[in-house]
């Protein structure tokens, strides 16, 4: 007996559905238009940061230097981060549309993901930028050419790409038997996994092995390399040297908590955290693609000083 081409193509869409229906915050649906005001200031906070950043950054051939060009790579990764959740959010909280498509949902979380790697990627160049100069600073134009920020930057997108890319097959080959309705702002891997009505446990352990490969890897190699860093710091027989050394590093290390606490904490309570209120775990999750890109360049910015001047030169 064959199965009939219309019959295998009605099987096809029962078991993928169309579109997906994103709930927004479930729990906190009364407050969701109030979520509106702080979404759309971080928001646009954010495109004005980094593209200000961007701009001087591009526009001023002094900061054609590679600690500069870092920061620019980062701003990318932050407006792509950003814009790839944060716009779909508010058209769920101003319930404009709720519904997305199974291949739109897809893209979103491939940008959505590749995005966060990439910047782990720039953060910990960023870290070992730092080491060099404070720990080997005569060694510093010679190992950080153009050509090898050139190569960083690829390195950021060919890594993410290579880590998220076998996602989409994960996910595409599951079926979901209707399951359509998402309590989420926006489509991520282990979201949309949930919803199928099959074994998960390849995609749950390709999420576990991914994240502790890499962001997992990054955070420990950036920890080592702050440690050899303080470590140079406190040789050091300045205490002006000392405090402006400290002074980077903290910047530093803040920016990292912030980007890497809510990101963990929501991947392992996806996991591991089943009595986590589900309202917790979408507010830790907006939050990681919300506070670093808007932090990031304020933080930048603000802690060097040319930066800073030439930034309000352009305003």
């Amino acid at each position: 007996f064959r199965h009939h081409p219309t019959m295998v193509a009605l099987n096809q869409t029962s078991l993928r559905p169309a579109s997906f229906l994103l709930l927004g915050m479930a729990g906190l649906e009364d407050l969701q238009v109030w979520l509106t005001i702080p979404f759309s200031l971080v928001y646009v906070t954010t495109l004005l940061g980094n593209f200000i950043l961007l701009f001087v950054v591009v526009m001023e051939r002094s900061l054609h230097e590679p600690m500069y060009l870092l920061l620019a790579m980062l701003a990318v990764a932050d407006l792509v981060l950003s814009s790839s959740t944060v716009p779909k959010a508010l058209s769920i909280f101003w319930s404009l549309s709720k519904e997305i498509s199974f291949h739109a949902c897809l893209t979103q979380m491939f940008f959505t993901h590749v995005s966060f790697i990439a910047e782990s990627t720039i953060l910990l160049a960023m870290a070992l930028d730092r080491y060099v100069a404070i720990c080997h600073p005569l060694r510093y134009v010679a190992v950080f050419t153009p050509s090898v920020i050139a190569k960083i930057g690829m390195a950021a997108v060919a890594r993410s790409f290579c880590v998220m890319f076998p996602t989409i097959f994960l996910l595409q080959r599951l079926p979901y038997c209707g399951h359509r309705v998402m309590a989420h702002t926006y489509c991520e891997h282990m979201g949309i996994a949930r919803l199928a009505c099959a074994d998960i446990s390849v995609n749950i352990w390709y999420g576990f092995a991914t994240t502790l490969l890499c962001p997992g890897l990054d955070v420990v190699l950036i920890g080592v390399s702050y440690v050899l860093i303080l470590r140079a710091v406190f040789r050091l027989s300045s205490k002006d040297a000392q405090f402006k050394a400290i002074g980077t590093c903290s910047s530093h290390a803040c920016v990292m908590l912030v980007f890497y606490t809510p990101a963990f904490f929501s991947f392992f309570t996806h996991r591991f955290g089943h009595s986590v209120p589900r309202h917790i775990h979408i507010l830790l999750a907006d939050l990681y693609v919300l506070l670093p890109p808007m932090l990031n360049p304020i933080v930048y910015t603000m802690k060097n000083k040319v930066v800073r001047k030439k930034v309000s030169q352009v305003l």
